[in-house]
């Protein structure tokens, strides 16, 4: 259990240091254009403008040159770090900026179309179960389970009663996310979101249901359906 007195006082943490490879394209991903703006500035505009958010950590790729040539990199909320190899070290660049008692707020820098009223769900779950949580939707396809040795062969369908994708923002306590990613790391364990990190060293994040158009842009047809969603969702001030 954590203090939740400082739940409106929640750093965002935007790891941006990845290539996006199944994009098919020359640059990272999160710098190809939505209208007149970048992936990465529509999803921090997001962020910048949720009230309970008092600062957004970009972390970045040593190799970057882009994030500085944004008007957004100069906004008083914005901190920029250098990231790592992989997601985890990112987030463990930006947590190193943080006291261990603040929370952390981790958000995919391709996930643009996240709503404000999801966000402030999961602080207010949060706040109220004092434990960590993430955005996720329940499961509605069908979903196969391949043999082991053979990937495009169906061995059987899933129970989907219990299960969810997860999503982004995830909001975990700093010191705690910290240690957990940490010993993952040491011990070599693949870790895919903040939470798998929490799992790994026994903790249970809340599940908290988001919109459906919260959606991550991974492949190139997600770019024109997150183009879709953004221009049907109410401007966030």
């Amino acid at each position: 259990m954590h203090n939740v007195n400082n739940l409106n006082n929640i750093i965002a943490i935007v790891p941006a240091a990845g290539i996006g490879s199944r994009m098919n394209s020359q640059i990272p991903k999160q710098y190809l254009k939505i209208a007149s703006k970048t992936i990465l500035e529509h999803t921090l505009h997001k962020l910048l403008t949720h009230p309970q958010i008092t600062q957004v950590i970009v972390v970045i790729s040593p190799e970057d040159h882009l994030f500085n040539t944004l008007s957004i990199a100069l906004h008083d909320k914005i901190k920029m770090t250098l990231g790592g190899e992989t997601r985890a070290d990112s987030v463990l660049a930006g947590l190193k900026l943080l006291n261990d008692e603040q929370w952390a707020l981790v958000h995919d820098a391709a996930r643009p179309c996240v709503d404000h009223d999801d966000i402030t769900r999961l602080i207010e779950t949060v706040t109220n179960k004092k434990q960590g949580g993430i955005l996720a939707t329940r499961i509605s396809d069908t979903v196969k389970r391949a043999y082991r040795n053979n990937d495009t062969v169906i061995d059987y369908s899933e129970d989907r009663t219990y299960l969810w994708g997860a999503a982004t923002p995830q909001l975990f306590n700093a010191g705690e996310l910290k240690s957990c990613l940490q010993q993952a790391l040491n011990d070599h364990v693949a870790i895919t979101d903040e939470a798998s990190a929490i799992e790994y060293c026994g903790g249970h994040p809340l599940l908290v249901e988001c919109r459906g158009d919260n959606i991550k842009i991974t492949r190139p047809e997600d770019l024109a359906l997150a183009t879709f969603y953004l221009t049907k969702q109410t401007p966030n001030r």
